[in-house]
């Protein structure tokens, strides 16, 4: 099985910075693309970003700038940095992988971690 685990998130003020991290758990896994989605009280889920295991990395294009995704493939995490944070990115953040194990190949996701900024 593959557990993807968040951490990181928190109450900040606007204009402040959150670093989230995501790590995965499983044996024998090979990991593809990983990313970071959100979900706002009332509002569907939407990507904020993701990064292939080479490292080319895809953002919502109203984050560009503010928030940057990485990874460590060796510890299978990845990290989002998240910089002049608004009141509007307020909510539960959810890391997801697309995982090959033992020859099956599916998306998992994590169980969230709530970001809540102030204004």
């Amino acid at each position: 099985q593959v557990q993807l685990v968040e951490s990181g998130g928190g109450l900040v003020q606007a204009g402040g910075s959150l670093r989230l991290s995501c790590a995965a758990s499983g044996r024998s896994l090979y990991i593809y693309d990983m990313g970071w989605y959100r979900q706002a009280p009332g509002k569907q889920r939407e990507l904020v970003a993701t990064i292939t295991n080479s490292g080319s990395t895809n953002y919502a294009d109203s984050l560009l700038g503010r928030f940057t995704i990485s990874r460590d493939n060796a510890k299978k995490t990845v990290d989002l940095q998240m910089n002049s944070l608004k009141p509007e990115d307020t909510a539960v953040y959810y890391c997801n992988a697309d995982v090959s194990i033992w020859g099956l190949r599916r998306v998992y996701w994590g169980q969230g971690t709530q970001v809540t900024v102030s204004s």
